[in-house]
């Protein structure tokens, strides 16, 4: 795995899970369901969680909202779903913290913005009023930032200092500063009140991929809370993939973060758990953690003679995903497993020799036999119709020996469970 400098941060509990320190990266989500359908929000809090989600957030925003909270977790824990639930408030939180007690003791965490909770005296009321049901609960706190919701009197001012300065800054660097210096101030505001260090947890989201890469670094740069990534209003599809990626990706490179998500707007009807699986795709591309058997197949040319090594390809991929469940509790380690499919002989032989197990598919006009390699040795030969299922039983006995009775963690890179970038 990626051995990659860390900035040194407190631990911080959630529930059960640990963000910061030398613990791994945590993948969080957030439901789009009315938290006020009780069975539409359990049923998709199950789906992130079974695509791998560690944390899901709700939107606690109205009385029937926080009402529903204690029911929701309820379902969730008679179905055997421990994840930890945060309640994101804006606006009216330090009323609903107040007035449904339950649901605040049940939350694992408060998702606050200070942009949002008042002006004026009202804001360090409403603010503090907040901070102090955390701490009566003994709950850490998430202090999110956000581009659009900034707090306004504190831009304002900055922004007249500006003005008045013989060099301004760009409007723009103003309000990257303001957003930092929102969230440090209020983190360090919450701890006067008396919320412990080690339970404050702090982001800063915009929407531009430079401007949130230059906004993280400075507030790494400032203090030593744990940090929370995400792409605020990624966007729909590729877009949101690659944005999200971009600039995630170059920030947890610089040891910076410690729990991420993903904001991707589904297609109507689509299914939320995709910002699952993306966020796990990250980590994993880059090293961080390891969730699956990884395939890497080739794109394909004008050497590859049909569309076989994609077909191929595709039903590894599917292989894997039904027998992981039962792979992970029978083999420990078999998510470092590296696989190729390739479709011709320039790169497959190659590549499949390089990979735990891979086969190097005939391309056009070269002899129809497929050679299989494992652990760098060629093992098989493989033609003719039943090359498919001929590869799976090898992929599954290869599993069953390099994973099975005489495995030790040693043997591999740290997964999922272990992994943790030096500090």
């Amino acid at each position: 795995m990626a051995d990659l400098k860390r900035r040194q941060t407190p631990s911080v509990w959630v529930g059960g899970v640990p963000i910061g320190g030398c613990h791994p990266i945590v993948i969080q989500s957030m439901t789009n369901t009315q938290t006020a359908d009780v069975e539409a929000t359990v049923d998709q809090v199950l789906s992130l969680a079974a695509a791998g989600s560690e944390l899901v957030r709700a939107t606690v925003n109205n009385k029937t909202a926080a009402a529903a909270i204690p029911r929701i977790i309820e379902r969730l824990r008679e179905q055997g779903c421990e994840v930890p639930i945060v309640g994101d408030f804006h606006y009216n939180g330090h009323i609903l913290l107040k007035e449904h007690p339950e649901a605040a003791r049940l939350l694992a965490k408060y998702r606050i913005n200070p942009g949002n909770v008042g002006v004026g005296n009202q804001h360090d009321d409403n603010f503090r009023a907040m901070v102090m049901v955390a701490i009566h609960n003994a709950k850490p706190v998430r202090i999110g930032v956000n581009g659009g919701s900034v707090d306004q009197a504190l831009l304002a001012k900055m922004m007249d200092d500006n003005s008045a300065r013989s060099e301004p800054m760009a409007p723009g660097d103003v309000l990257a500063q303001a957003i930092v210096r929102s969230a440090v101030d209020s983190a360090r505001q919450a701890e006067h009140y008396g919320l412990s260090h080690d339970r404050i947890i702090l982001s800063a989201k915009v929407s531009d991929v430079q401007e949130l890469v230059s906004i993280h670094r400075a507030l790494a740069a400032e203090c030593d809370y744990p940090i929370h990534l995400g792409l605020t209003e990624a966007g729909m599809g590729i877009k949101g993939v690659v944005s999200s990626t971009a600039a995630l990706a170059i920030l947890l490179q610089e040891g910076i973060g410690d729990t991420i998500r993903v904001s991707l707007t589904p297609a109507p009807g689509g299914d939320r758990a995709e910002e699952v699986r993306v966020s796990k795709q990250i980590l994993q591309s880059l090293g961080i953690r390891r969730f699956t058997p990884q395939v890497t197949a080739c794109p394909g040319c004008g050497r590859t003679s049909s569309q076989y090594f994609q077909e191929l390809a595709q039903q590894v991929e599917r292989h894997i995903e039904r027998r992981l469940h039962g792979w992970r509790q029978q083999y420990p380690g078999v998510v470092s497993l590296r696989i190729a499919v390739m479709g011709c002989v320039v790169n497959g032989p190659g590549e499949s020799r390089h990979s735990d197990i891979g086969i190097s598919l005939p391309g056009a006009g070269e002899d129809p036999k497929a050679p299989v390699y494992a652990d760098g040795h060629l093992v098989a030969i493989l033609k003719g119709p039943e090359l498919v299922p001929e590869f799976m039983s090898l992929l599954d006995k290869y599993v069953e020996r390099r994973f099975g009775r005489n495995y030790t963690a040693r043997q591999e890179p740290a997964t999922d469970s272990t992994s943790r970038r030096s500090v």
